[in-house]
């Protein structure tokens, strides 16, 4: 009787016991418990991928149907620049066909007037008849056109030729150099003013000291560039070696 009545109490202890009745709470909140540990399981890593998977297909189809609005609106408007490239070129082509219908009538009035042939009564020969007329008109016209075009070159060509021409013309200041200070500065200024040729001209000359008592010749000359150039008047007074020790060109200016 006592065995029984223990285990009647039993059977009443687990009938008023509900642990294994939610049993799914604690799995969940075991499972919340090793997620917050460990992260995430693996299920909901591709759950978020897939979603994430998803709302970049669905920017992309946006995008997509937005640039294929825009090729619709590019197209739509070509084919409006199109037509009407066509209706320009349709007018085009009707104008000249519109147009050569008054030139075509027009034309019988354009025609060369015909000279008269004068006809004496009488009759006479064929041949007289036939040198009187001129079918290719007369020359006279062309050749009054060429006589005056002939006076028109030979005014300009008179008139260019009595033009003065421009000659290109520069100015030098040339240094020249003595040995010492016992050269006869004198007599290198009359050697250096003896150089003459066609297209020099010789201007003011002065003496600048040098140092140690040395002075240098410095003279001015206008030549003609075509006829006279700075190689020639070095090479024309470093011939008078006895005065000259060198020529150097100070300032060099067009005129």
């Amino acid at each position: 009787m006592p065995k029984q009545s223990t285990n009647m109490s039993g059977l009443q202890c687990l009938a008023t016991e509900n642990i294994w009745f939610d049993k799914h709470r604690y799995d969940e909140a075991e499972k919340c418990f090793y997620e917050g540990v460990n992260g995430p399981s693996t299920q909901q890593q591709q759950s978020s991928s897939h979603a994430g998977g998803d709302q970049e297909l669905v920017s992309r189809m946006k995008s997509l149907e937005l640039e294929n609005q825009t090729l619709h609106k590019v197209v739509e408007n070509m084919r409006a620049a199109l037509q009407k490239l066509e209706s320009r070129v349709a007018m085009l082509e009707k104008t000249p066909v519109l147009a050569a219908v008054p030139c075509a009538k027009a034309a019988p009035v354009q025609a060369a007037p015909v000279k008269q042939v004068k006809v004496e009564n009488g009759g006479g020969d064929d041949d007289d008849d036939d040198d009187d007329i001129d079918l290719f008109g007369s020359d006279e016209e062309d050749e009054e056109a060429e006589r005056l075009k002939q006076e028109r070159l030979e005014a300009y060509a008179a008139k260019k030729a009595k033009k003065p021409t421009l000659i290109a013309k520069s100015s030098i200041l040339l240094d020249v150099k003595p040995w010492d200070d016992e050269t006869d500065m004198a007599k290198l200024e009359e050697c250096v003013r003896s150089v003459q040729m066609d297209g020099l001209l010789w201007g003011a000359s002065k003496l600048v000291p040098v140092g140690y008592g040395i002075k240098k010749l410095q003279i001015n000359c206008v030549v003609e560039d075509d006829k006279v150039g700075t190689d020639i008047l070095e090479e024309e007074i470093t011939k008078f070696e006895d005065f000259v020790q060198s020529v150097d060109v100070a300032a060099f200016n067009k005129i």
